[in-house]
């Protein structure tokens, strides 16, 4: 797994020594239009993540919960163009120096043309892409578009992942491995699974460096318990939820308090 020159693992290893961990917040790109995710991103930065994620909306979100899919529906709804990605990653970038990762599911990846999308991102300031439904056996086109462009790449790994796989997303991974806390879709759980414990160790195990915890975190205490193993802890539910129901100023309000879990 390498790290150096990658921003995202830069700002993981600055929050692991400044608190307990990093915060890392997702928002759909275009919810609930384009300038709105462009000044929720900004606040995001602003009130404690240390990572923004873009999500890329999508018309089968088959990783995402209840809240995200609607929220990502109503961004094509809105007419979420593929090129908004660019424009909104840029924005951003200019407004705050906190490193922009976009997740994206792989057909719209492929469809736009894989090294012209590592190029556009790249020119826009993004630091790369997490890519759910691909593989690093799958992925060599765009391992090859990254280390041309200087993205990270940051891939998946479940707990049903066999110490093959989990040494192989290691090895392929930068900036940090996204450790699925639970088989399913992402929203909120009451309790973390157990197995995310176990996942990140047995990563660790495989030559992980820097891995974050997520799906199924929405609360301080929830961040604070991922930190206790996980180098940084990924919130979305929560996010998408308070930028919908309040806007701009409750999303603010609520990173803000789910940040305070990463406070030593």
């Amino acid at each position: 797994m390498t790290e150096h020159g990658s921003s995202v693992a830069k700002a993981i290893l600055a929050a692991n020594q400044e608190r307990r961990g990093a915060l890392v917040g997702y928002l759909p790109v275009g919810f609930p239009d384009l300038d709105t995710s462009v000044e929720a991103a900004i606040a995001m930065a602003r009130s404690g993540a240390d990572v923004l994620e873009f999500g890329v909306p999508y018309s089968d979100p088959v990783m995402d919960g209840a809240v995200i899919q609607e929220a990502t529906q109503t961004a094509l709804a809105a007419g979420f163009r593929l090129a908004d990605v660019f424009e909104a990653v840029r924005r951003v970038r200019d407004a705050v120096d906190v490193p922009v990762l976009v997740m994206t599911y792989w057909n719209p990846v492929m469809q736009y043309g894989v090294d012209a999308f590592a190029r556009d991102l790249a020119a826009a300031g993004g630091a790369g892409l997490i890519t759910p439904d691909i593989t690093p056996d799958s992925a060599d086109d765009w391992i090859a578009a990254s280390e041309a462009h200087g993205l990270d790449r940051v891939f998946l790994a479940a707990p049903s992942s066999t110490d093959a796989r989990l040494a192989l997303v290691s090895r392929a991974s930068t900036g940090f491995v996204y450790t699925v806390s639970t088989m399913g879709i992402t929203g909120e759980r009451a309790e973390l699974d157990a197995a995310a414990r176990g996942l990140t160790a047995r990563l660790r195990e495989q030559g992980a460096t820097l891995a974050c915890v997520g799906i199924g975190i929405s609360t301080a205490e929830q961040v604070a318990g991922a930190l206790e193993y996980a180098d940084g802890a990924i919130v979305g539910t929560a996010f998408v939820r308070a930028l919908r129901d309040g806007g701009v100023p409750q999303l603010a309000e609520t990173v803000a308090g789910i940040a305070r879990g990463t406070a030593r």
